[in-house]
């Protein structure tokens, strides 16, 4: 409490007799946390991956004893099974801050509003304890970007499960994601179903799971020791396949505890800056550093996105025209969303990174990193220019570019969304709205000259947004770290 000079009963005491008041100490407006919190570990999922064709569905169905498939649900829409106590379904669909109720269309009937990035399911199946099981989009339309998707899901849920129908010659877009997701470190499983008519091929059950790993392991040699299981859903004998998964998520959760304790070595130890920290020019390093990460971030997201703007302009000349356009460019939007938010936190980790060995005495331990982004992120909600930093670009039906804040419309564009797990920056996505799924797949506006008009202009749009969103998040995690390591040279310590 700041005390005020001394006094008299008829008023203050004349100045020349008033000692030199002193100096005013500053305060720290931050509110410092004792410790971290612990970060929560990934959760465990199962990414189910396979062609059209291929019995996906049967096969979830027949893991979760259901007969048939679990859910009729659009093919560029992710379906999330989870444990609940009771069924319950919710659909993401971009734009929206809110889950919304998801009804399953009929048979043959064509939708024209959006489909939504994310469909969640909650089951009372024992198995989903272990872990949560994915179903994805046909692995034999993924593009590029469907891709990029995949494997950030499957990267972080741990596992794949690759459904094969007996027969099935696997496609050169299937061969190169096994490689991609095998190069990715992403544990591989292979189920063999019946071929369309329910027989096995040519001869019995053992002849033609030889076959298909044989195929399997030319096209993709990495994959030798993968395990093979064969399952019919008509009969729904998953017992070798269940306990093979059981026992891979349970040495997973083991690995991913241990290199992730819930409270780090050194978490409760004072850490002193530098002597000379003060002198080290770390303001200006920070200065430095921001503004360099701020422009290799945006170059490399500028490159990506004209890139993207060809890919669609080839999707409208050589594929699915002006009604598949909307389709394939939110999916290129949903990838460039995971770039932008990869490179953001890389490159705020790097900038802490440098920092705090430039300012501390000792080398940063994993207590002290976790300590100094929880407080750069709690600095985010002082700075009144980065309150809003979570929040999506949806591009409309005109080409422009409209803003919803908040984390749940963010959380609504994620194809597999694993809450709790927390990151150096806020959020960011970018999708289409609904509007522009009914436009161009409207008969009316199938003008391919209208339709790459259109996506320039949408693509521009995005490019101006995204660009600027980055510089934003740069320029807070410069006030925000600025701040903590000015309270920490001025103290000694790091007060975080």
């Amino acid at each position: 409490m700041q005390q005020s000079g001394p006094t008299q009963q008829n008023g203050p005491i004349p100045a020349r007799n008033t000692a030199p008041a002193a100096p005013r100490q500053r305060r720290s407006s931050r509110l410092r946390a004792a410790h971290t919190e612990p970060v929560p570990d990934e959760p465990i999922a199962l990414m189910i991956v396979g062609a059209r064709d291929s019995g996906r569905g049967g096969v979830l169905g027949a893991l979760l004893d259901s007969a048939g498939p679990l859910l009729d649900r659009p093919d560029e829409s992710y379906l999330v099974v989870t444990y609940g106590h009771s069924r319950d379904i919710c659909a993401y669909v971009p734009g929206n801050r809110q889950p919304q109720p998801f009804t399953p269309p009929l048979p043959g009937e064509e939708s024209g509003a959006r489909p939504p990035r994310r469909i969640e399911l909650t089951l009372p199946n024992p198995l989903l304890r272990h872990f949560a099981l994915v179903d994805t989009p046909d692995a034999e339309r993924l593009s590029a970007a469907g891709t990029r998707i995949l494997l950030d899901a499957a990267t972080r849920g741990g596992a794949v499960l690759y459904v094969i129908s007996a027969g099935h010659d696997l496609e050169p877009a299937e061969a190169a994601l096994l490689t991609e997701l095998h190069r990715a470190g992403v544990e591989l499983f292979f189920a063999l179903t019946p071929a369309a008519d329910g027989t096995w091929g040519d001869g019995a059950i053992e002849t033609a799971i030889n076959d298909a790993r044989d195929a399997v392991i030319a096209a993709v040699p990495a994959a030798v020791d993968a395990g093979w299981h064969t399952v019919d859903p008509a009969v729904a004998d998953t017992a070798f396949l269940r306990r093979a998964l059981i026992e891979w998520s349970g040495l997973e959760g083991l690995e991913r505890a241990s290199y992730n304790p819930p409270v780090p070595p050194g978490s409760g130890r004072v850490v002193r800056v530098a002597p000379d920290a003060e002198r080290s020019g770390w303001a200006e390093r920070l200065e430095d550093l921001t503004r360099t990460n701020t422009q290799l971030v945006r170059q490399r997201l500028a490159i990506e996105i004209a890139n993207i703007h060809l890919r669609c302009v080839q999707e409208i000349v050589f594929g699915s025209g002006c009604p598949g356009l909307p389709a394939a460019l939110d999916r290129e939007m949903a990838a460039l969303s995971l770039s932008a938010v990869t490179e953001c936190d890389a490159a705020a980790e790097k900038i802490i990174d440098d920092l705090l060995e430039l300012v501390l005495e000792e080398p940063a331990t994993e207590a002290a990193r976790r300590r100094v982004i929880a407080a750069v992120r709690d600095g985010f909600a002082e700075d009144r220019s980065a309150r809003d930093l979570e929040r999506v670009l949806l591009v409309t039906n005109t080409g422009g570019v409209a803003t919803v804040a908040g984390e749940g419309a963010v959380a609504a564009l994620a194809a597999y969304r694993t809450p709790g797990i927390p990151r150096p920056l806020p959020e960011l996505g970018i999708g289409l709205s609904g509007a522009c799924y009914t436009y161009w797949r409207h008969p009316a506006n199938r003008d391919n000259n209208r339709a790459r008009s259109w996506l320039q202009l949408a693509i521009r749009g995005v490019e101006l947004e995204l660009l600027r969103e980055i510089s934003r998040r740069f320029e807070a995690v410069q006030r925000s770290l600025g701040a903590v390591l000015t309270d920490a040279v001025d103290h000694g310590i790091l007060l975080s």
